[in-house]
């Protein structure tokens, strides 16, 4: 590879790290073309699956202000992740278990480093869409019940306010 498509390289492998939300470094060997193609395929349009040569991918990560360095040995592919990184974990981990000749190393999100287990961890996650519908109907009960309480203090009040007249009445009619 010329000195000037090096660069190129680094520069594109740089702005992809920046892009992107996540990445997560696999180790692809003994995958067939054909394997490859479903695993881009499996991971959906907010992740973008490609093979990196190690050196020049230590080099953007650092440029990136990223610490890859312990995850790129051997064959190497990251999955740049733009979109949902639990949708990506999930789409790396499920192709895994069918093709065991894939292997999470690592990655990282938001620019922190994580294991491969952490990663495990992410794909165990359910989405994104999940967890906020599960926040929104958490939020709507509490306000139901909120609603309840504050219809019930004035018909408590006024249920209050009428005994006491009651009891009123019948104390001043008992005299």
């Amino acid at each position: 590879m010329a000195t000037s498509d090096k660069v190129a390289a680094v520069e594109e492998i740089t702005q992809k790290l920046r892009d992107s939300n996540a990445a997560v470094v696999t180790s692809y060997t003994g995958l067939s073309v054909a394997q490859l193609k479903q695993l881009r395929r499996s991971l959906g349009e907010n992740a973008q699956y490609r093979v990196v040569k190690n050196t020049l991918t230590k080099i953007a990560a650092n440029e990136a202000g990223i610490q890859l360095d312990e995850h790129l040995k051997g064959s190497t592919a990251v999955a740049f992740v733009t979109g949902d990184p639990v949708e990506a974990a999930k789409g790396l981990r499920d192709f895994a278990k069918d093709n065991p000749a894939l292997v999470i190393k690592g990655g990282v999100l938001d620019g922190k480093a994580l294991s491969a287990d952490e990663i495990k961890k992410l794909a165990d996650l359910e989405s994104r869409e999940v967890l906020l519908s599960k926040l929104a109907g958490a939020m709507k009960g509490k306000q139901s019940q909120a609603a309840s309480v504050f219809q019930a203090l004035p018909s408590k009040l006024v249920r209050t306010v009428d005994a006491l007249r009651a009891k009123q009445a019948e104390q001043g009619g008992a005299e």
